[in-house]
């Protein structure tokens, strides 16, 4: 009698069990942590999953790049109000944030202080990192001194360590043995974090001479650590890996620019980082892209560069190059024109661009085919082995005669006039 009424029992237990196990619950993958997902769940549910992205070690943070350096107006100050829309948790620069080369105090200060009017506009804490524009000469680094004091620094934040690294340190692109040796330091303290990131303004580890510029002593420094690496200089966009490891070359955040796209590696925009449990994810986020919930950006009253604002106003014509050799197209070489855009000043590459599968290019001065100033030019010509667009920072071997390279020993010359010009270029 007694198995009888026990095995009725376990029966109603297991129908019981079964009933409950029907019934819509309220439930989370671990709905224990601060913030889960709190839902009614079934056999069947209409969604993937309820893993939330949102670990304790995650976050994200953005870094702009090059705001001068003939910088365009109201391009920085309104990258401000997009940066308060993505909301991240801070904001690292990569240095040139005023356009400097300067030996007035008063000038310094009112640049600084226009550029601080920015910043103070931000949610989030903003980490300064210098650049030549900003520590030009003895004058300029005196005063980043007594107003923001250290030149070079570091933080830690989630066990990820930070390197603000001064790439001016010297005389032109240099790391001082004296800053090598505070790194050193700070990574041997630091030597289980997960991640380091470093920030700089040039790319050093493009020149010839590692020792000389102190890149290859930070380098060794860097051994056996996973690594990321920021610098802007350039104003285009350009990766690199090397000994395993990424570095990226931003391009602008109002910055001089041609704005030619991907293609060329110009645009504006901030690189947005979600720091993983496994390392970085970088998306390149266009400013452009970044609107607010009505579409319309507050207006700003930055101005541009004088210098931009003075070279703006002078006459462009339309220009086209088609460069062939033994009369078959040149495709993805770099044409540039080296002359004076106003008469006192040096000569320089003018206008350039990359030549298509037709072997013809509509070059650029200021901004995507705007053409070029009257005047006579001396051509460079440059294929990069992959095609690409040259902007003469890496030092590699073109695909086409030596003598081209440089507008110094090429001996091609053109001369713009008002009106449409079209020049015909065949290599023998």
């Amino acid at each position: 009698m007694n198995r009888v009424i026990i095995g009725v029992a376990v029966v109603a237990l297991i129908g019981v069990a079964v009933a409950f196990s029907r019934q819509p619950t309220t439930t989370t993958e671990g709905r224990d942590a601060p913030g889960a997902i709190q839902i009614a769940s079934g056999e069947k549910n209409p969604w993937t999953n309820l893993k939330l992205n949102n670990s304790a070690e995650q976050f994200q943070f953005a870094v702009i790049s090059d705001r001068t350096g003939g910088h365009r107006a109201n391009v920085f100050a309104k990258a401000v109000h997009q940066i308060n829309l993505l909301q991240p948790q801070f904001v690292v620069s990569v240095g040139d944030l005023i356009e400097g080369y300067t030996t007035k105090p008063e000038v310094m200060k009112k640049e600084w202080d226009e550029f601080d009017s920015f910043t103070k506009k931000l949610e989030m804490p903003f980490f300064y990192v210098p650049g030549n524009h900003d520590l030009t000469n003895k004058a300029m680094i005196e005063y980043w001194g007594g107003r923001y004091g250290k030149t070079y620094y570091h933080f830690v934040y989630k066990n990820t360590l930070f390197l603000a690294v001064n790439s001016e340190d010297g005389k032109g692109a240099h790391i001082s043995p004296e800053q090598n040796e505070s790194m050193r330091k700070v990574l041997e303290e630091n030597k289980n974090v997960r991640w380091t990131m470093v920030f700089l303004h040039k790319p050093i580890w493009t020149a010839k001479d590692l020792d000389a510029n102190g890149w290859a002593g930070f380098e060794k420094s860097l051994e056996g650590r996973k690594y990321t690496v920021f610098c802007g200089h350039v104003h285009r966009y350009q990766k690199f890996v090397r000994n395993g490891m990424n570095h990226y070359q931003l391009a602008t955040t109002g910055g001089g620019s041609k704005l030619r796209g991907v293609t060329y590696g110009e645009f504006d925009h901030l690189a947005w980082i979600t720091m993983k449990q496994d390392g970085p994810l970088i998306a390149n986020v266009m400013l452009d892209g970044i609107l607010p919930e009505n579409l319309k950006l507050p207006e700003t009253e930055e101005l541009g560069s004088p210098t931009y604002e003075l070279v703006n106003k002078i006459p462009l014509y339309p220009t086209t190059v088609t460069l062939t050799k033994n009369g078959q197209p040149v495709v993805g070489a770099t044409v540039s024109l080296y002359g004076k855009l106003i008469a006192t000043a040096k000569e320089r590459n003018v206008a350039d661009g990359l030549t298509d599968k037709e072997g013809r290019v509509v070059l650029s001065t200021l901004k995507s085919g705007d053409g070029v100033p009257a005047g006579e030019y001396r051509v460079s010509l440059f294929q990069t082995k992959n095609g690409g667009y040259r902007d003469g920072e890496v030092d590699e071997k073109s695909q086409l005669p030596e003598k081209y390279a440089s507008h110094e020993t090429s001996s091609i010359t053109v001369r713009v006039v008002a009106g449409k010009n079209q020049f015909d270029i065949d290599l023998k």
